[in-house]
């Protein structure tokens, strides 16, 4: 029989991901943590670019020093500077959005992993309790409080099992929501978008990153660190072949169908490895909150990346998140799904606005769904 340990916090946080290390970040002051993931080491995602709004956020969150660091000229450099966006939408122009005179300076070009590990790191070192891997088993709610289960490993290794016993739970496991799924709660799924990225060679001076609208969807681009950059395709499943989306000569194809991919392809030459594909579309739990626990970030709703704002959203849902609780106490079902409803109604809105400026290809499958 495996070894137990009991363990008794105010708030059980499942997932160590940047919902969930921010939301522990914004509530250790006030609440014993427990911040639980089943990974040992934050996996390898795609680039991404973190708002300059964000900001605000990491210096509240004493943050802000500690990213900063990494960006000075004598050492290795793990994010750069993002100072805009180009986009070939609606036509063949070429529209630039630039961060020159945002007050909150220049965004950045997040090495994924290595920013999670830090916001992990950071999170030990301020002494909240993390554990992980472990895997969630079991979870149920009884006498005013929720007795989580979790396990290192597989359940038949002579590792331990821990019992967490939680006032309140956040699900912060992004598009999985492990902890929603465990209690019954459905997940509605709005499109079939998925996201099919390679890294290749990078020895462009011009540093935005790019967005090029085509006929069986849309492309992306960014610089990375270490001189790569990040070439990305955002479509629905059913109109690619799926070798198409395992090949890496039969994506660097595709790509070359694209002016602005052909044009980056050809100026940035060498070795491209394809990574993956992962699902992209706009999805969001029948329920949000319920009794003593609510779902934050991704796994509460999922958006679609052309709004570029996937992390920044995770930041500021957990900031927001910490300070409702610090107004209202554990009992905020109803006011924390007044809030996501307001924010998931403006995602859509703009969502259908900006996808109905591309008029393009307006009778190819893919933009007659969004039109």
């Amino acid at each position: 029989m495996k070894p137990e340990t009991d363990k008794e916090v105010d708030i059980a946080i499942i997932g160590g991901g940047v919902a969930g290390c921010t939301a522990a970040m914004a509530l250790a002051d006030s609440y014993s943590i427990m911040l639980i993931d089943q990974t040992d080491s934050p996996p390898e995602r795609i680039g991404e670019c973190l708002a300059p709004a964000a900001r605000r956020i990491l210096k509240r969150l004493d943050l802000l020093e500690g990213l900063d660091r990494s960006l000075q000229p004598n050492k290795q450099n793990p994010h750069l500077k993002h100072i805009g966006t180009q986009s070939c939408w609606g036509n063949e122009q070429v529209r630039i959005v630039d961060h020159l005179r945002n007050p909150d300076g220049f965004g950045w070009h997040l090495d994924r992993q290595a920013f999670e590990i830090y916001l992990r790191e950071t999170a030990v070192q301020r002494g909240i309790n993390c554990l992980w891997p472990a895997k969630l088993r079991s979870v149920n709610f009884e006498d005013h409080h929720w007795w989580i289960t979790a396990s290192q490993k597989d359940e038949v290794s002579d590792d331990p099992f821990y019992r967490i016993k939680a006032k309140f739970v956040i699900d912060a496991s992004g598009r999985q929501s492990h902890f929603a799924r465990k209690i019954g709660i459905g997940r509605q799924q709005y499109d079939k978008l998925i996201s099919c990225w390679a890294t290749l060679p990078n020895q462009e001076a011009n540093q935005m990153s790019t967005i090029s609208a085509s006929e069986f969807g849309w492309w992306y681009t960014a610089p990375l660190p270490n001189n790569r950059r990040v070439l990305a395709l955002q479509t629905d499943p059913d109109l690619i072949e799926r070798n198409t989306l395992k090949n890496v000569d039969q994506f660097i194809r595709l790509a070359q169908t694209n002016r602005e991919m052909a044009q980056l392809i050809q100026r940035n030459p060498g070795v491209i490895n394809f990574h993956q594909t992962v699902s992209a579309n706009s999805t969001r739990l029948t329920q949000v909150a319920g009794q003593q626990w609510v779902a934050l970030g991704d796994a509460a709703m999922s958006f679609d990346p052309l709004s570029s704002q996937g992390m920044f959203n995770a930041m500021a849902g957990a900031v927001q998140l910490a300070e409702l609780m610090m107004e209202s106490g554990l009992e905020i079902q109803n006011s924390y799904t007044h809030q996501l409803d307001r924010i998931w109604e403006h995602y859509t809105r703009h969502k259908r606005i900006y996808y109905r400026e591309e008029m393009r290809w307006k009778d190819s499958a893919f933009w007659k769904r969004r039109h």
